[in-house]
């Protein structure tokens, strides 16, 4: 992606590390519980994905962008932001956090995790300290919950620490989308 810098990783922020999904966090059956599956070896790889969604108008034309960069070297491996048409700010952060985990899986499907977003609702429902209420949310945060790996670190961080994805989320608005793009070897 021309004209993204390598990340210095300047986050001092909130983070939320799980290892495993939380049981009975809300007092009964998590949102997000389900049958145990068998491990599966991880490798000892780190990605990092960078997401934001965005609205102009809540609901209004929405976009969202994400990027996964390798967390020794902070190169960028993969990037897309696109529109979603109308949509709610909160729907457009989930589609971006979706396609982030999508485009890291198919980097490295056994990879720990840190996901990075501005949106403290996703981060918190996502870390299982709130629960996901709206209805237009739950099969978003499901297919979220299905498509992070076994070792996921959440982390909020500060709108200006999360330019990038912003970035591609305001070009998607603007006409200017970024399709799905792998810049480096997806086995890395």
């Amino acid at each position: 992606l021309r004209g993204v810098r390598p990340d210095p990783d300047p986050y001092r922020a909130i983070r939320f590390v799980m290892t495993k999904r939380p049981s009975n966090v809300q007092g009964g059956a998590s949102f997000f519980d389900e049958p145990e599956q068998p491990a599966v070896p991880r490798s000892d790889r780190v990605l990092i994905v960078e997401a934001d969604g965005g609205s102009r108008g809540n609901p209004g034309p929405a976009a969202y962008g994400a990027v996964v960069r390798d967390a020794l070297t902070s190169e960028v491996l993969a990037a897309e932001g696109l529109p979603i048409g109308r949509a709610t700010n909160n729907v457009a952060e989930y589609r971006g956090l979706i396609a982030g985990l999508e485009m890291a899986r198919e980097i490295d499907p056994t990879a720990a995790l840190e996901v990075r977003m501005d949106s403290k609702l996703v981060i918190g429902q996502m870390a299982g300290r709130w629960r996901v209420k709206h209805a237009d949310m739950k099969p978003l945060a499901l297919q979220a919950a299905r498509l992070r790996p076994a070792t996921v670190t959440w982390t909020w961080v500060p709108r200006e620490l999360n330019m990038v994805a912003d970035t591609l989320v305001n070009r998607a608005l603007d006409g200017d989308p970024i399709p799905r793009q792998y810049l480096l070897d997806r086995h890395g």
